[in-house]
């Protein structure tokens, strides 16, 4: 069988949350099945580390697609005539993107809807690409994949389809993410907070994520602090105006903010195992990674209650309105207390079995199946 993956977003030190689901999931199924072929779509020349086997057939389509224009023109025109030209029996799409008539049997992954339901979280040419296109994309995929039971529900009543058509492959944790010894955490301690505790934000940066209410939430908190704690914030800043610079501008203790900007999943192992706490206040989520990645590190996590964070959370965490400063505020101070963060550490061993990018891709690649049985 000849199998294209959509795999632009294997981008060498620039992978986020879907680059990472198409990296793992991919490199697994592809080695675990020699008997088919793998034509793996690039807008751009791979990095070796990416061809993963000798089953795999890269294809160098052009233009990059970065720009809602070059998006079209990537799937539109140079996926469509690669579909056809290769022969291809199944089309897989990680990012949910392909062109609105395939014409072969196609798996579209669609992590969550955040677009449907907040207009002012993308630039305004990419919100009107997403609102537009994606409604078509899901209704023309012969099949659909995404992360949580919560997205499932949520892409069938949002986009009215029918959930038996929909499978849920949950996410994963990078293999990078355990807890480090003492000595490690303290060195991690020295070099970045002065040897001080510490929570940690981990995110790009974008409005859903609601960094500008932890700011918020932290300001209070070091209003009565007395152990010289430090909030850590890691991520590429996609977002920063409005209530977020605002936050941080009138920030009565900004000196306690440290932003070391995007980190490598070794490094950021490290630096989460280390840690307090994980704080993710997210409004949205169709799965929320770092909170998988914070009980593989056995690290205590504050995250929110909405969308599908108590569905990954489970009972190994401390639920939050995001909405509400004070809440996550008074979270954090909970969190002061270690015989607490033990007792959510502990649970987070049990609750973290349920997931693996092992059982992603075995799940992926169930649905792989469905499709071509469908179609």
């Amino acid at each position: 069988m000849r199998i294209a993956i959509n795999t632009r977003l294997l981008l060498k030190g620039k992978m986020d949350g879907i680059g990472w689901f198409t990296y793992e999931t991919t490199r697994r199924i592809v080695k675990a099945h020699p008997e088919h072929t793998f034509y793996l779509l690039f807008d751009r020349k791979p990095a070796p580390e990416f061809l993963f086997a000798d089953n795999v057939v890269p294809l160098v389509l052009c233009p990059p697609a970065r720009h809602p224009i070059l998006w079209w023109m990537f799937f539109e025109l140079s996926v469509a005539m690669a579909l056809k030209r290769h022969r291809i029996d199944l089309y897989v799409t990680p990012d949910g993107f392909m062109p609105l008539h395939p014409n072969v049997p196609t798996l579209s992954v669609i992590h969550d809807l955040n677009f449907e339901h907040a207009t002012d979280n993308l630039r305004p040419s990419h919100q009107r690409y997403m609102t537009h296109f994606f409604p078509r994309y899901a209704h023309n995929a012969t099949r659909i994949a995404t992360v949580s039971t919560y997205s499932k529900e949520d892409i069938a009543e949002t986009y009215h389809i029918d959930s038996k058509n929909i499978d849920v492959v949950y996410d994963g944790a990078h293999e990078h993410y355990r807890p480090h010894s003492e000595a490690e955490k303290t060195a991690v301690r020295n070099r970045f907070t002065d040897g001080k505790p510490y929570l940690i934000f981990i995110s790009t940066i974008l409005k859903r994520k609601n960094l500008a209410n932890l700011l918020l939430a932290f300001d209070r908190v070091k209003d009565t602090d007395t152990r010289g704690i430090k909030l850590l914030v890691v991520g590429k800043r996609v977002w920063w105006q409005d209530e977020l610079a605002e936050a941080y501008d009138n920030m009565r203790h900004r000196d306690d903010v440290l932003m070391p900007g995007r980190v490598e999943p070794e490094e950021l192992s490290a630096l989460l195992s280390a840690a307090e706490a994980l704080v993710y206040p997210s409004y949205f989520e169709g799965f929320g990674i770092p909170i998988l990645e914070a009980m593989y590190a056995e690290t205590a996590v504050i995250a929110s209650c909405t969308t599908s964070m108590p569905e990954v959370g489970g009972d190994a965490v401390l639920y939050v309105d995001p909405a509400d400063p004070e809440d996550i505020a008074h979270a954090i101070s909970r969190l002061s207390d270690s015989q607490l963060r033990e007792e959510l550490i502990a649970k987070g061993r049990t609750q973290r079995q349920k997931f693996s990018w092992d059982r992603t891709a075995n799940l992926l690649w169930d649905s792989m199946k469905k499709t071509i049985k469908q179609s």
